[in-house]
């Protein structure tokens, strides 16, 4: 994993990933929830090539502001910087633009941890 390396995803905006659908407002915009997960998938993707085996990442903070609405089928693009690493946890800036420029961005934190403890301790919490 290098830092200040940058990764990128897209997609479409639809009326499952609406404001409407997830009860996050009620106009037919790509929501806010929507926006946030895209970016956090952006960064698990960037970094998951580099984990090794039984390994993964879960978030931990993210700190977004979505400045711009986006119109229903209209496409989304999302990029992730790594711009830290700090032991286990890393650092990305995140920014999503449509078709016509910026319409969030931020920082978004992850956490490396071994997958099979890290659902060991989830599941005890059944107990």
């Amino acid at each position: 994993m290098e830092v200040n390396s940058i990764f990128q995803k897209s997609t479409i905006v639809d009326e499952k990933n609406s404001a409407i659908a997830l009860k996050s407002g009620s106009l037919p915009v790509f929501a806010t929830p929507s926006m946030l997960a895209l970016m956090e998938q952006t960064a698990a993707e960037h970094v998951k090539p580099y984990l090794e085996e039984g390994f993964t990442t879960v978030g931990i903070s993210a700190n977004i502001k979505h400045v711009s609405a986006t119109p229903i089928g209209m496409k989304v693009f999302c990029e992730s910087t790594l711009i830290a690493i700090d032991g286990k946890k890393l650092i990305f800036s995140v920014k999503a633009s449509d078709e016509c420029g910026l319409i969030g961005e931020g920082t978004h934190e992850r956490f490396i941890v071994n997958a099979e403890k890290f659902m060991g301790r989830v599941n005890s919490k059944k107990a």
